[in-house]
């Protein structure tokens, strides 16, 4: 009894360091959200299973793209929705025309004085070819769609079942995303 409630202390403690609520972590991690990143503004760990329950729109970002201007969007979106369980979760990487040259803390503060972005952002990573960090190469395996170029979407629902894949064209107040996302919201996690 005595060690069952030490590991519970233990873990509650562990979790309070992380910044993480007991009844969140508690929640089942879909296999999907099993990976962990450097948070992009000072390399903290940063567990995508902290997501769990929420809707989750991925987006692999660049600062030097015809389509870096989405930025505004996504922050905007995600200050609508965020309340009732969206997270825009950005990606920033090299891999398309070598759009985003700059260093972790450059590509913070470039996204946060120009676009005002809030939204959890990971630190610089690879997202297409043989280096593709694993959880990319998990939305392309079950969306059937890689990315093309910056800015690509993927849609993740409640409880990770469902992954839907948009190209860069689609912009973040499309209309056929955002219905897709309050479908997801809408729906309870399985």
């Amino acid at each position: 009894m005595k060690t069952k409630w030490l590991r519970r202390l233990g873990l509650s403690s562990l979790l309070a360091f992380l910044g993480l609520p007991l009844a969140q972590a508690q929640q089942a991690c879909p296999g999907l959200l099993n990976h962990q990143f450097a948070n992009l503004q000072d390399g903290s760990p940063m567990p995508l299973c902290q997501y769990a329950g929420k809707v989750i729109l991925v987006v692999n970002t660049a600062s030097k793209c015809a389509f870096t201007s989405q930025y505004e969007g996504l922050e905007k979106l995600y200050a609508e929705l965020k309340d009732r369980g969206l997270v825009v979760l950005g990606f920033p990487s090299n891999d398309f025309g070598e759009q985003e040259p700059g260093s972790n803390q450059q590509i913070a503060d470039f996204c946060r004085m120009t676009y005002g972005v809030e939204f959890p952002m990971v630190a610089k990573t690879v997202v297409k070819g043989p280096q593709t960090n694993a959880f990319y190469r998990q939305l392309a395996e079950r969306t059937g769609s890689t990315p093309k170029w910056n800015f690509h979407k993927y849609l993740i629902n409640r409880d990770g079942s469902e992954v839907v894949a948009y190209t860069s064209l689609t912009s973040p107040d499309s209309r056929s995303l955002r219905k897709k996302i309050d479908q997801f919201l809408t729906q309870p996690g399985r």
